[in-house]
């Protein structure tokens, strides 16, 4: 049995999950677990081309049964392998260590800090000389020591994951620290002899799960395993382009990429390349190709091509033609077995020379987008891996109220949290004396509150152009529009919410939504509620933002509304005032016809909506009849939502919610006031109940309560914006807008109380 024990097993690798990145834990197969009497907490030895040890633990639940071991990137790093590749794993004895020294991993990162923290930190850790680890607090696990698992607690740096390489450690072989260990932390980085790097791996990439699986096919495959395209008689590919908005992480992928594979990176800054020289740009283009050719396997990343490869037909300068004729030579010119690859970043693909996006070129152009909930969830678990959280800190909830956020937001989100929690305990320090006490720094802790500050300065970066705000208004801040609020949730929340219902049912959701109704009924209010409630970025427009004297410029600033919307869904997109931007086309006579050019592209953009989820049009007008009939057929404003005048019921809601906070004497009647003011919008509700509070400081300017007298005066003072003549030509209106509806689409949605069945004369 113990010959069996000490051969061990060969598994495949997979990569472990973000969060327990850092941690030095392996999770084993239970089989394998048992046939090497392995327990959790047992320190395993995993060989690839070079041996590094682990923690075993038993496998996540979705990998039961599985032969795989998963590790983190760092371990693969170690271990000098890849994921899917092929290691070793035995059973191990590590030895108390005698001293250990240390020293950053990163160059050109000078550090300072205590020996000891980190000490506690890697207290009863695995080690072994040439190994990259993180300081990020472990876990406790299985059946450890309890003099282990006491230490395991925060990291050494606070708020900060660092990366250190073990430059030596004494004994030779698979150490760990305890309490005699002699610990020597360099302050610069140390090329280690046989270290690889691991500066950036796939664990440090959150939210980019299928990204990641097409670039690996598409670039590492090649890389490591030419022979498999050799085999099958095709050439491996040449270029890869990632395009997207600006901090989604196509850099820091590019980067991963080229750490996983082993690769030598090649990194190529558009404008650094330029040169003042007659043909010096492209000498220097040369010179990166001949190098990356002389030390294959290399990786070429260009950041930035738009800014070297531009459209030849769109500019002037004869360098940057100069320039992309020669990035199209040399890219045609690359071996095909030469294990090159060249990958290219950019946030406008459409400025790029076309000659440069075919295959041959660059092969594949993969979206890097926005992140989804669960994307969020785990970049925010990477960017805090290093951070002594809270209790109350709760991630989910983070991700989930961070919609719209790309990599680089939430990177900057921690890192103002982590800002607040310092500022906290700003006053404790004593900056003359120039070292933090080590008290202070272990109450040190990043709280909800520090997260909800950092969240009112860091917005996201891909609205920041059209984004008005992020809406606060709940269903609950909503009064006596039960009809239009049904209509939005099972239209805009429920398919936002829960799509694979829709998906199941086979049937696709609203691609637009149309409110109309007097001024003040509360249609902008609705919009941002089922904004907010759908946990959607909400695009807030009006037809002054969008139209242009110049010619094509309108249609240029909607299709960018559009594209924007694209690129950060799930998204709402508001226009107020509809009828201004797209009136009924024809009657335009005399004039330069923009708005008949808004309205057929508004008409094709909303057709578009097909291809992108997740994203909805709500228009808000008050005169219905204007807006050219097209828009209101099935695909594009799907459901005419008519936002009426509140009943009795009603207006007590709204009068309700809009005295929450105001000190109310005990003689106020609400539901009197909701019965006399009849026709009241939201809007004059919300005046009756200002100006009854002015009254009562006309009074006093000490007043404490508000009574039913000020109320009384301020009803006498105020009058009901809709007058029986308006009530009733919106009634005409819904009834045209029926039959417009019978006429041109399945189902219209018009007034509480009009509904009838479809051909029905009202």
């Amino acid at each position: 049995m113990a010959d069996d024990e000490n051969r061990g097993r060969k598994l495949q690798v997979a990569n472990s999950r973000p969060e327990d990145s850092g941690r030095g834990l392996a999770h084993v197969p239970r089989a394998i677990m048992a046939a090497l009497a392995l327990n959790e907490g047992d320190v395993v030895e995993i060989v690839g081309k070079r041996a590094t040890p682990a923690r075993a633990v038993y496998p996540y639940p979705e990998d039961e049964g599985l032969e795989i071991l998963r590790i983190d990137g760092l371990q693969r790093a170690n271990a000098g392998v890849g994921s899917g590749d092929f290691v070793e794993i035995r059973r191990a004895q590590s030895k108390a260590a005698t001293r250990v020294v240390f020293a950053p991993a990163q160059a050109n990162f000078r550090l300072q800090g205590s020996a000891m923290a980190l000490k506690r930190t890697f207290f009863g850790r695995p080690l072994a000389q040439g190994d990259t680890v993180a300081t990020v607090g472990q876990q406790r696990v299985g059946e450890m020591p309890a003099e282990v698992a006491r230490h395991l607690r925060a990291p050494a740096y606070a708020l900060q994951e660092i990366r250190l390489a073990v430059l030596s450690a004494s004994p030779k072989g698979i150490v760990h620290i305890d309490e005699n260990t002699e610990i020597e932390l360099r302050t610069e980085y140390e090329e280690a002899g046989d270290s690889r790097r691991a500066d950036v791996t796939y664990d440090d990439i959150g939210g980019m799960g299928p990204t990641i699986d097409q670039l690996r096919e598409m670039v590492e495959l090649p890389l490591r395993y030419p022979e498999l395209f050799q085999r099958l008689g095709v050439d491996p590919p040449k270029g890869v382009l990632l395009h997207g908005p600006p901090g989604t992480g196509k850099t820091r992928l590019a980067r991963a990429v080229a750490n996983e594979s082993d690769a030598t990176f090649l990194l190529i800054n558009g404008p650094e390349i330029m040169g003042s020289a007659y043909g010096e740009s492209e000498k220097r283009l040369r010179e990166v190709f001949a190098e990356a050719n002389k030390n294959a396997p290399s990786i070429i990343f260009i950041d930035e091509i738009d800014s070297i490869a531009p459209k030849r037909g769109q500019v002037s300068g004869e360098v940057e033609k100069r320039l992309v004729a020669q990035l199209l030579t040399l890219m045609d010119g690359l071996e095909a077995r030469a294990n090159v690859v060249v990958i290219a970043a950019t946030n406008r693909p459409d400025a790029i020379d076309e000659a440069l996006r075919r295959p041959g070129r660059f092969d594949r152009e993969i979206v890097v987008g926005v992140p989804d909930d669960r994307g969020r969830r785990e970049i925010l678990g990477i960017h805090t891996r290093g951070m002594p959280l809270d209790e109350a800190v709760d991630l989910e909830e983070l991700a989930r109220t961070t919609y719209g956020f790309v990599g680089a937001d939430l990177a900057a989100l921690t890192r103002e949290a982590a800002i607040e929690a310092v500022r906290r305990i700003m006053p404790r320090l004593d900056l003359s004396e120039g070292t933090i006490p080590p008290d202070v720094l272990d109450t040190l802790s990043v709280t909800r509150d520090d997260f909800l500050e950092a969240l009112k300065r860091v917005q996201p970066s891909a609205m920041r152009e059209v984004m008005v705000q992020k809406p606060t208004v709940r269903w609950e801040d909503v009064g006596g529009l039960d009809y239009a609020q049904m209509r939005l949730r099972e239209g805009v929340e429920l398919p936002m919410k829960e799509p694979q219902a829709f998906r199941r049912m086979g049937i696709r959701p609203a691609k637009g939504f149309l409110l109309y109704g007097p001024p003040g009924t509360g249609k902008t209010l609705l919009a941002k509620a089922v904004a907010r409630e759908a946990e959607a970025n909400f695009i807030a427009t009006k037809s002054s933002d969008l139209l242009s004297k110049w010619y094509g410029e309108s249609e240029q600033q909607i299709a960018r509304l559009f594209a924007r919307a694209r690129q950060v869904a799930p998204c709402v997109i508001f226009i107020d005032e509809l009828d201004s931007l797209v009136p009924a086309r024809g009657g335009g006579l005399g004039e330069p016809q923009a708005t008949e050019r808004v309205v057929n592209t508004i008409l094709a953009e909303m057709d578009g909506l097909e291809e992108m989820q997740s994203v909805v049009v709500i228009g808000a007008t008050n005169r219905p009849n204007l807006i050219d009939p097209a828009l209101l057929r099935p695909g594009r404003f799907d459901e005419l939502v008519y936002v009426g005048v509140p009943d009795a019921e009603g207006r007590l809601r709204i009068l309700r919610i809009q005295t929450a906070k105001m000190p109310l004497d005990a003689d106020v009647d609400l539901r009197g006031i909701a019965e006399r003011a009849e026709r009241y919008t939201g809007a004059d509700l919300e005046d009756v109940v200002r100006r009854a509070g002015l009254i009562a400081l006309r009074e006093s300017r000490d007043a404490t309560t508000v009574t039913m007298a000020h109320f009384e005066a301020a009803l006498a003072e105020s009058r009901a914006t809709v007058t029986p003549e308006m009530e009733t030509e919106y009634q005409a209106m819904s009834s045209r807008l029926k039959q417009d509806a019978v006429a041109i689409q399945p189902i219209g949605f018009i007034a509480p109380g009009m509904l009838q069945p479809r051909g029905q004369k009202g």
